[in-house]
């Protein structure tokens, strides 16, 4: 499996869940891969030893993407240990549900900074890295861009906008051959929806009800479809919002 031989990626947020899945399925197909953290240096190592144990690179390094000087040192030091980069995946992310009048200035900063803030300073810094070749970026957006659930209007605005920077970045970098595209995730069996009581409850017994498919998605179904719009196979795609959701349509 060689469909990124030789590549570098970076994965932002990628200690657990999603990232740390799209990171173990780039290194696979032969990518170089970095396994940025902003908290969880076990669970970002043990991502690394995975990959290494399979015969795959990778490093781990630390870095909160809010933080333009964070953002700044990962980069690099990516380009101190491989050089260059083909792939930028900015999966960080922060998620909270709560209603209107508990929104508070920290919990909404907390989410633009790292949803759209983060992603933003991510490529930019990636720009700088990219070879002649041009490069490629996925969002990492979420269904809830488009379904909009009760208590998640500042998320679902956060990711809304990823969305937007997605399609006019791709009229922005074409000319550059970047492709930037964002995927989007409908229910997905994590860390994340297990801390937070969503496996085994009422409310995903919902969320399978309204998933044509039937099931909760797992991290692995997302890392699939990442490593396609990160290939060569995606080559004619750019500026497009793909779901992954097993067709979810309502919260």
């Amino acid at each position: 499996m060689n469909k990124l031989k030789n590549k570098v990626a970076v994965v932002t947020g990628a200690s657990k869940g999603i990232g740390a899945a799209i990171a173990t399925y780039f290194a696979a197909e032969g990518a170089k891969v970095v396994v940025n953290y902003a908290s969880s240096k076990v669970g970002a190592d043990k991502v690394v030893a995975t990959i290494t144990a399979n015969g795959g690179t990778a490093i781990s390094l630390q870095a909160d993407v809010s933080k333009e000087a964070d953002v700044r040192r990962l980069f690099d030091e990516t380009k101190a240990a491989f050089g260059t980069l083909d792939i930028l995946v900015n999966n960080a992310g922060v998620y909270l549900y709560e209603p209107i009048e508990e929104v508070s200035l920290d919990t909404f900063h907390q989410q633009f900074n790292t949803n759209v803030l983060g992603s933003v300073l991510a490529i930019q810094a990636s720009l700088k890295l990219f070879g002649v070749a041009g490069g490629t970026i996925i969002n990492i957006s979420s269904e809830a861009s488009k379904l909009h659930m009760a208590t998640g209007s500042v998320y679902s605005a956060s990711k809304a906008a990823l969305d937007s920077i997605t399609v006019s970045l791709s009229k922005e970098l074409g000319a550059k051959n970047i492709r930037i595209n964002s995927l989007l995730p409908g229910s997905v069996e994590t860390e994340g929806t297990h801390s937070t009581g969503v496996m085994g409850s009422d409310f995903e017994k919902v969320l399978v009800a309204n998933t044509p498919l039937g099931r909760i998605g797992q991290p692995a179904d997302i890392a699939r479809v990442a490593v396609f719009l990160a290939s060569d196979d995606a080559a004619w795609v750019t500026g497009q919002q793909l779901s992954v959701s097993g067709g979810i349509y309502g919260f």
